[in-house]
């Protein structure tokens, strides 16, 4: 009972380290468009080079479809680019 536990606590841990990683990227590539993420020419340009929609042609609507649409895709490139933070940014063994 104990090993189910153990592992339980040891996904839970797994899984809030990733969303923190999740929003740390989110934070960093809407920066200035928060509350707009669509007008974020970062994402804007992201989306561009993946599907060929041009930046200018962005608004709210393909935003929010093309984020449904690929939200299995984002959500797998979300946890790649936390995997490769905990690459860049190793802790010192002995801080």
């Amino acid at each position: 009972m104990s090993g189910v536990r153990e592992r339980r606590l040891v996904a839970d841990i797994l899984i809030t380290a990733m969303l923190h990683y999740i929003l740390r990227f989110l934070w960093n590539a809407t920066r200035g468009h928060r509350l707009a993420p669509w007008r974020s020419p970062y994402l804007r340009w992201r989306i561009e080079t993946y599907t060929g929609i041009k930046m200018q042609s962005i608004g709210f609507l393909e935003f929010f479809g093309f984020t449904w649409r690929e939200r299995v895709e984002l959500f797998r490139f979300l946890k790649w680019t936390g995997a490769m933070e905990r690459y860049a940014r190793v802790k010192p063994k002995n801080p």
